[in-house]
């Protein structure tokens, strides 16, 4: 079986434009990574006085991994799982709440 191919994407973060690789097919989700960073930096900035695009993509780094921490340690039925597992997971019960309420809207 061969590698997947390598591409490049361009993403937008605090309006510099980034060139990123990724593997074929892996480019939603380096999109949806990138936009969630660029909201998170330009919250940051736009909450505090912090200068400077480094410090704020620290600041933002730290509060991403904290939010990842926070979720990984709870216990419960979603602990321990990645925020990609959580959102396969929240994913696979949209499509079964879709398939079991279709045939009842032909009802009405």
């Amino acid at each position: 079986m061969s590698e997947p191919k390598s591409i490049q994407i361009d993403v937008n973060i605090m309006g510099l434009s980034y060139k990123l690789a990724c593997k074929e097919g892996e480019d939603r989700a380096l999109r949806e990574a990138a936009s969630y960073l660029n909201e998170k930096m330009c919250t940051i900035r736009d909450a505090s006085k912090v200068k400077g695009t480094d410090r704020i993509a620290v600041m933002a780094a730290l509060s991403m991994a904290a939010d990842l921490l926070s979720t990984k340690a709870h216990d419960g039925p979603l602990s321990g799982m990645s925020i990609g597992e959580v959102k396969q997971k929240i994913q696979s019960m949209n499509d079964t709440i879709d398939q079991v309420l279709t045939p009842q809207e032909n009802l009405f």
